[in-house]
């Protein structure tokens, strides 16, 4: 039986909790000091329920991240430190230069791998293997209802209460995108890891009052050909802000931590 930390205990951890793989049992959860007492209240009594890596008794066979970019700043360069595995859901943390060079080098220095998990977007496999042999271009755009867009950066850019077709507010790159929309940053910065990069990414962020439901599209060419992939997510019930998806692909990594044979 392998052992699992995470970092993180809101909505997508209690989902991945709900489907955790038999074979892999969670032992340690990292959460902020304030929350130690509620988390252990729901936890089982043998998960060791801490504020600060160091005091992690044992060692976990995997580290998932499900908290956010504050909780990547503050535990992932402790965590590769460690020489242990991390699967990081809030890839968007990586936008920032300076921590994505560090990160680097601590997990090259350890030989710890840091696995950037695709959330809540499709075909990260297709643009990652089109990057082995000439991908030349690649373009994200991001839809959204204007509820979905309030409290973002874009109130600044579009008078949300008055829009009546799809509209496109925004275009930059990844980076751009990634640090002025902390919402859309791990969709963003995942496509431009896995591809061009940061810098070479194409960004177009739409409000569209005709949709509920978020709408991300791929657009990718190069030696390969080209690809076009749409993907109409459903959030979580229990917390409309988290993809399913993302949850789901945080499971899938921790099922690859355990099997033998992965896809």
């Amino acid at each position: 039986m392998k052992q699992l930390m995470m970092i993180g205990l809101g909505a997508m951890a209690n989902e991945v909790l709900t489907h955790l793989p038999k074979d892999l049992a969670l032992k340690w959860v990292v959460v902020p000091e304030r929350s130690i007492e509620n988390a252990k209240q729901v936890l089982p009594s043998d998960v060791q329920v801490i504020s600060n890596i160091s005091d992690c008794i044992g060692v976990p066979d995997y580290v998932i991240e499900v908290a956010g970019q504050a909780a990547v700043k503050e535990h992932a360069e402790k965590v590769l430190a460690q020489g242990w595995n991390l699967g990081l859901i809030s890839v968007g943390t990586l936008a920032d230069t300076t921590f994505f060079e560090k990160l680097q080098s601590v997990a090259q220095h350890t030989g710890a791998h840091l696995h950037l998990l695709a959330g809540a977007i499709a075909g990260i496999d297709g643009i990652a293997a089109a990057k082995e042999g000439g991908l030349e271009k690649v373009t994200y755009k991001g839809c959204k209802s204007p509820n979905s867009w309030r409290g973002s950066y874009a109130e600044k850019l579009i008078d949300l209460d008055h829009v009546t077709e799809a509209t496109v507010f925004y275009q930059g790159t990844a980076r751009e995108a990634a640090l002025n929309f902390p919402a859309n940053a791990n969709v963003a910065a995942t496509i431009a890891l896995a591809g061009v990069g940061m810098d070479e990414t194409k960004v177009e962020l739409i409000v569209d009052p005709n949709i509920s439901q978020n709408k991300h599209t791929i657009v990718a060419e190069g030696r390969f050909g080209k690809m076009s992939i749409e993907m109409i997510g459903v959030p979580l019930e229990s917390n409309p802000k988290t993809s399913t998806l993302a949850a789901l692909s945080v499971i899938r990594a921790c099922r690859n931590s355990v099997d033998a044979i992965q896809i």
